[in-house]
């Protein structure tokens, strides 16, 4: 608290000035965080882009090992586009913008353009994509937000999952007290995670697996991502996960206004499982 006391002129009175300092304080340790989460994410390939384009340039008589840092640095200033992009959605995400296009989509579209990119990754990995039946389900929103959502929730699903497991893309609606909403769901059987790790795996940079995230060029950020398209949309995300087993992440949105009272294609009732 920061208190200022003043006389009041021609009176015996006293005027105290309370200040709450506490929020104040609180934003500015979260952005100092952040600062620092941001130059050590950044520090982190511009080192190592340095220390190869040193090598590449004493083995100019070795193609071999041109080739292999070349490759190296290509890797290196990927992630870091991959940091900056991540960094500029999630500042217009939580700058309160409103959304560019808010629409109906079908939601066969949104897991299109998240999984078709992804499907060389996957295959890569050993990884099989499994998608479930979506037709006739739309919902309410702007398309390359959620698109980026789920691709999010799909790449992590990837990271986090051992070569020939699967992972399965599926929507439903759901009913519950009268409301309809899509829910659409990512799950593996990957690592899993500990559930003192659950409520911070949407803040930003926190990492269940740090040398893992080094690994697969993580950054940090794809989840928290997530959840501000969620909120912005007046969704939610949902996380089961158990050691060992897996996980599912789930993207509960609305449906067109149109559709909100009935509900679409004879929904399921209940809660995520």
């Amino acid at each position: 608290m920061h208190v200022v006391a003043a006389p009041v002129p021609g009176t015996a009175q006293v005027v105290l000035l309370l200040s709450d300092l506490e929020e104040a304080r609180r934003l500015e340790a979260v952005r100092r965080d952040f600062i620092a989460n941001v130059s050590h994410e950044l520090k982190t390939p511009v080192g190592a882009m340095l220390l190869l384009a040193e090598a590449l340039r004493d083995a100019t008589d070795d193609p071999v090992a041109m080739k292999q840092f070349t490759d190296r640095m290509m890797r290196e200033a990927g992630r870091m586009s991959r940091l900056v992009q991540e960094l500029l959605d999630l500042s217009r995400l939580q700058g309160g913008e409103p959304l560019p296009a808010m629409e109906e989509i079908r939601v066969s579209d949104i897991v299109t353009d998240a999984t078709d990119p992804l499907q060389v990754r996957a295959d890569a990995a050993g990884i099989t994509l499994e998608i479930g039946p979506t037709t006739g389900l739309t919902t309410w929103g702007d398309r390359r937000q959620l698109a980026t959502a789920l691709t999010n929730l799909i790449e992590n699903a990837i990271a986090y999952s051992a070569a020939g497991s699967r992972v399965g893309i599926g929507a439903k609606c759901e009913v519950d007290d009268g409301l309809a909403t899509i829910v659409i769901f990512v799950s593996d059987e990957g690592v899993g995670i500990e559930k003192s790790d659950q409520e911070r795996v949407f803040e930003r940079f926190y990492r269940v697996d740090t040398a893992r995230s080094r690994a697969t060029g993580g950054t940090g950020l794809g989840l928290a991502i997530v959840k501000h398209v969620a909120n912005n949309h007046g969704g939610r995300v949902g996380l089961w996960s158990y050691p060992g087993v897996g996980s599912t992440f789930t993207l509960h949105l609305p449906v067109p206004p149109a559709n909100a009272a009935e509900g679409q294609n004879s929904p399921q009732r209940g809660n995520e499982s």
